[in-house]
């Protein structure tokens, strides 16, 4: 039912008029219908402009004709959709006399609400076994000359009159809203799912005891260990980071929806840009920062009873639906491109990319800096995200300089624009998650854990991307080793409150289903007791001994 939560049911709130409302809000609401948002096509994902799948006006009739003219047309992917859901919304191409209008959505029953079975003209079901994410069945879906009235068209923004005169939307992007909020939604999942990831290798690796730091002393519990800190404590932090950058994202999203019903488009270029951005970093971060979680697990970690498999394989499409981290970050880039070329204008620039009006060039290297300050973080990430966009918007200019058209100079940029979108989105993250620590009503001490974990989260990416603050002379070499040594004190000031961390995330049991990472601690017992469960020792002997290992056996006895 997720898909139906979380993208059936916000479509019809910001893309059905009132009217529209009236005849399927109640009914989805209550769960009478089901459905799931049919965009992505088994040749077209990120690129919606691409979409083959065809809305066709018949103004005699008064319908739309529905169809995938294509095998590359046809619906792919969508959650729920496999044996699940009885409605869709549809994305498709909409032609009105021959001419192409571009995207819409339209409402498309595709099953019986008696039998369950599919409609005339729809070819729908199951796209098959993944990489994990097994219980939801993804579908695909078929259109031949299917028919639905003109009201079927979501008609909150743009519309078709019934002799066919098409009345456009104030911004052709209106149509693509619930794709931007599932990817703010995406946003707060990666910090959720990597918190649930460092939940379980945090509390295991106070269980876990390894070796002999010292010669006859007892067994350190393994998160003891410095290199074990430096596995887990960055995405502790960044878990955090990206939990609340997901808080923002939403609230943002909040905002912007209400102003936007209000007909205050003005924000949209900004809100898709900075959900692209943030979602392709959030998404990359937390896949990188589970598989590390379970590196850190060792060999259980491998095992199923840890949760972790289960848990990566269920987040890692994340990086792909709704948009390629790649592509979302040349989104992300293209309005910082503008941004930026507005702001050589005179322009004066708001909201995140505020900072691009004051891009200053000029290497700050010889100071002495406070490495723990949030100020100085903050105003290294601002400056290196603003150089690579420069840097990226001058090599832009050079190749189309060279001759080359538009879309070919782009292509040729597209590592330098991939980088300078990425380092201004994880400028976002730093600098909300500093933001946020102003907060007046956080405790003192509660205020202070979480300056150390900001202050972890902003130097271990310093660290890890040291070449892009080195590579102007904004930062020294000084600075960097200043940096790595400021990380090691955070993670021994951390390590007291790492459980705490962990448990203020709040996951019970049945949510982290995770044996390794239970909150009592009593890993090894109920390790034993999931083995155990398993279907193969229902039997001392299993079946397969008397059918294949018997008769082996057998037989090379016999030859002795």
């Amino acid at each position: 039912m997720m898909v139906h939560t979380r993208m059936f049911l916000p479509t019809l709130y910001g893309q059905a008029t009132e009217e529209q409302k009236d005849k399927w809000l109640k009914l989805a609401e209550n769960y009478a219908i089901v459905g799931t948002y049919a965009q992505t096509e088994i040749g077209h994902g990120t690129f919606v402009r691409g979409l083959e799948t065809t809305a066709t006006y018949d103004p005699k009739t008064q319908e739309f004709i529905l169809n995938t003219p294509t095998l590359s047309a046809s619906k792919w992917w969508p959650g729920g959709m496999g044996k699940t859901s009885n409605y869709v919304v549809l994305m498709a191409q909409l032609y009105i006399h021959s001419k192409p209008y571009g995207v819409h959505s339209f409402m498309l029953q595709i099953r019986s609400l008696e039998d369950h079975k599919p409609l005339p003209g729809v070819t729908v079901g199951d796209i098959g076994p993944k990489f994990g994410y097994d219980v939801m069945d993804n579908g695909f879906l078929a259109l031949n000359n299917v028919r639905i009235p003109r009201e079927n068209m979501l008609m909150k923004h743009s519309r078709v009159e019934p002799d066919g005169t098409y009345v456009k939307p104030p911004s052709t992007k209106l149509a693509y809203g619930t794709m931007v909020q599932v990817r703010a939604n995406i946003v707060m999942y990666s910090g959720v799912v990597l918190a649930k990831a460092v939940t379980i290798a945090t509390r295991y690796s106070c269980v876990r005891r390894q070796s002999e730091m010292k010669p006859g002393h007892p067994e350190p519990q393994v998160l003891d260990y410095v290199t074990q800190q430096y596995k887990l404590f960055p995405y502790l932090a960044a878990a955090y980071a990206f939990w609340l950058t997901g808080q923002t994202m939403m609230s943002v999203y909040t905002t912007s929806s209400s102003q936007i019903s209000k007909g205050d488009i003005s924000v949209l270029p900004e809100l898709h840009a900075l959900s692209a951005g943030l979602k392709a970093l959030s998404s990359a971060a937390a896949n990188v920062g589970m598989e590390k979680c379970r590196l850190a697990c060792g060999g259980h970690g491998y095992s199923h009873a840890s949760g972790l498999p289960r848990l990566y394989t269920n987040m890692t499409p994340a990086s792909t639906a709704e948009g390629e981290h790649v592509v979302l970050m040349l989104q992300t880039a293209r309005y910082l491109m503008k941004s930026y070329n507005q702001s050589l204008q005179g322009e004066k620039l708001a909201g995140s990319v505020a900072y691009l009006s004051g891009v200053q060039l000029v290497p700050a290297a010889g100071r002495t800096r406070n490495m723990l300050d949030l100020g100085v973080l903050c105003d290294a990430y601002r400056h290196r995200a603003g150089r690579l966009v420069h840097e990226a918007a001058a090599q832009l200019r050079s190749e189309l300089q060279a001759g080359k058209d538009q879309a070919d100079a782009w292509n040729a940029t597209s590592v330098d624009l991939v980088k300078a979108a990425t380092a201004h989105s994880q400028y976002f993250v730093v600098k909300n998650f500093a933001e946020r620590l102003t907060d007046s009503t956080l405790d003192s001490s509660i205020s202070d854990v979480l300056t150390r974990l900001c202050q972890l989260h902003a130097l271990h990416g310093l660290v890890t991307n040291s070449g892009d603050f080195l590579e102007d002379g904004y930062l020294t070499g000084t600075d960097i080793r200043q940096a790595r040594r400021h990380i090691n004190a955070l993670m021994a000031k951390l390590r007291p409150d790492a459980v705490a961390l962990v448990d203020a995330f709040d996951f019970p049991d049945g949510i982290l289903n995770s044996v390794l990472g239970r909150y009592d601690g009593n890993v090894y017992e109920h390790l034993l007791e999931w083995a155990k469960a398993s279907p193969l020792n229902k039997t001392d002997v299993h079946q397969s001994y008397h059918k294949y290992l018997k008769p082996f056996l057998e037989a090379n006895r016999a030859k002795l």
